[in-house]
């Protein structure tokens, strides 16, 4: 697709109104030169065309990014039609009889891909030898309707009504601590003892802020000692492991065998998991098998901790069969070991 005509005689290069779209989401051109990988005197010099062909601006530059004009906002609207468009070519072409095999995208967020889906891959991998998994681990949500991923399994609800959104589960969120902690520091008694211990964050999208968890909490400090803050969940998991701090962890940690401790007393937080994909995707056959995988993966029959009820760590024994450390987690073990 080379030129896309706007009705009236106007045709327009389809890369210029790429990036033009890319500026408005991004917000800045500083921002979608980041995004695209190109010059910001590129981007600029882009938008400046589209303007020429149009003749009149499209975007007013402001000290807090971009805004669009009147004409800038219908120039807008038709490029997503377009690029929608595209994409619902690309999907059906994915839909032929050949789609069993190729590759299907899974963005997740950080944590849930490094600790729970990845080391249960291997499951799925063996009874679907032909298909290729790529396994997108990040904070941020994946914009699934611009084919970032095929589907997402995200902490926030998406809002968009052209998705197909599934609720897999809920995690449940709890203080957890190290028994090296607990031997050199002992354990907070109440959320107020907390104003004497160690704390480790995780700064980032899709993640149970400090602030917002001191809420759920009565008697919570008005401040703590906060001595680290990591931006990863794999990070942040082996310094609460090590024994830098008290943090807050989901309770399948401990269904998973990681080597930390629940801390009681201190309440607790709870976060839907959802699955979110295009209606489209569910007529190609290989993503349709993910699609499943996933519900099984995060079903509270099979794993009762993602279920709505909170049930206690220590509790969990009794109410399924849980997986070992070598079966979820087996870096875990060889690391530590």
């Amino acid at each position: 697709m080379e030129r896309v005509d706007l009705g009236l005689g106007v045709q327009l290069d389809w890369q210029s109104l790429f990036v033009f779209l890319e500026v408005e989401r991004a917000g800045s051109f500083r921002a979608a030169s980041l995004r695209l990988g190109l010059s910001i005197n590129a981007i600029r010099r882009r938008v400046e065309q589209l303007e020429a062909v149009v003749g009149a601006p499209l975007i007013t530059r402001h000290v807090d990014g971009v805004r669009l004009t009147g004409e800038g906002r219908h120039v807008l609207q038709a490029a997503a039609a377009m690029e929608n468009a595209a994409f619902g070519v690309q999907r059906l072409r994915e839909a032929s009889a050949f789609a069993e095999t190729g590759e299907v995208r899974i963005a997740v967020t950080e944590g849930l891909g490094a600790f729970w889906i990845a080391p249960q891959l291997v499951e799925f991998q063996r009874a679907n030898p032909r298909l290729t998994v790529d396994l997108r681990c990040a904070m941020e949500s994946a914009d699934v309707l611009r084919l970032e991923a095929d589907v997402a399994v995200q902490l926030t609800r998406p809002t968009s009504p052209d998705l197909r959104v599934v609720k897999l589960g809920r995690m449940h969120v709890m203080p957890y601590a190290a028994h090296s902690y607990a031997e050199l520091y002992g354990l907070p008694e109440t959320a107020a003892y907390l104003a004497h211990h160690r704390i480790v964050v995780q700064a980032g999208g899709q993640t149970v802020s400090l602030e917002e968890y001191a809420r759920s909490v009565p008697g919570f400090p008005a401040q703590v000692p906060v001595t680290l803050k990591v931006n990863t969940s794999s990070a942040y998991y082996w310094a609460i492991a090590r024994g830098a701090g008290l943090g807050l962890m989901p309770t399948y940690a401990s269904a998973s065998g990681a080597r930390v401790m629940p801390v009681d007393n201190l309440g607790r937080f709870s976060l839907d998991i959802w699955l979110t994909y295009h209606p489209d995707a569910e007529r190609i056959g290989r993503v349709r098998r993910v699609i499943d995988w996933l519900r099984s993966a995060f079903s509270a029959a099979r794993y009762p901790w993602f279920g709505d009820e909170f049930i206690h760590p220590r509790d969990l024994p009794s109410r399924a069969r849980l997986p070992t450390a070598d079966d979820l987690m087996p870096e875990f073990t060889e690391m530590a070991g």
